[in-house]
């Protein structure tokens, strides 16, 4: 993959992110618990007009999808159904070697509840998916990559 366009800022993650769904009205985010969830939740603000579902690391069954509250974007407790999803959004926790995600299974995955001409999303930092190796095992549409860089002040 090579760059095509750059963004700055977590308003430029944003309006880059809602311009790469386009128009997908269903949309499942894939991603370790905890790590992920909250950037999940960032991005699903752009969206919220949409279906938004959550699969933590690779467990359908605890599928929630978001929903729209005035404080922030939320799980709700309800079960929900992924599947038929316009994007499946991969975030970059998963990819880190703690979780240890089987790569055939999370395409296999992605199969069982993508529509047949969806695409996969990545958004990571740091370009973690290249650094995994998971450009050669998961077909990307495209990867959101930002990096952090940071200071204290005191």
């Amino acid at each position: 993959m090579e760059d095509v366009y750059e963004w700055k800022g977590l308003n430029g993650q944003l309006v880059t992110f809602k311009k790469e769904i386009g128009d997908a009205q269903k949309i499942t985010y894939i991603g370790s618990p905890g790590v992920c969830t909250p950037f999940a939740e960032f991005l699903t603000n752009v969206v919220r007009d949409r279906e938004n579902h959550f699969i933590p690391l690779l467990d359908i069954d605890d599928c929630h999808q978001f929903e729209s509250k005035s404080y922030a974007m939320v799980l709700n407790d309800e079960v929900s159904n992924p599947h038929d999803s316009d994007v499946v959004v991969l975030l970059g926790g998963l990819s880190m070697p703690k979780y240890d995600v089987d790569t055939e299974e999370l395409n296999e995955l992605i199969d069982e509840i993508l529509k047949e001409d969806g695409r996969i999303i990545g958004v990571c930092f740091m370009d973690m998916f290249t650094k995994a190796g998971w450009l050669d095992k998961v077909d990307f549409d495209c990867i959101i990559d930002g990096t952090l860089v940071g200071a204290v002040k005191k």
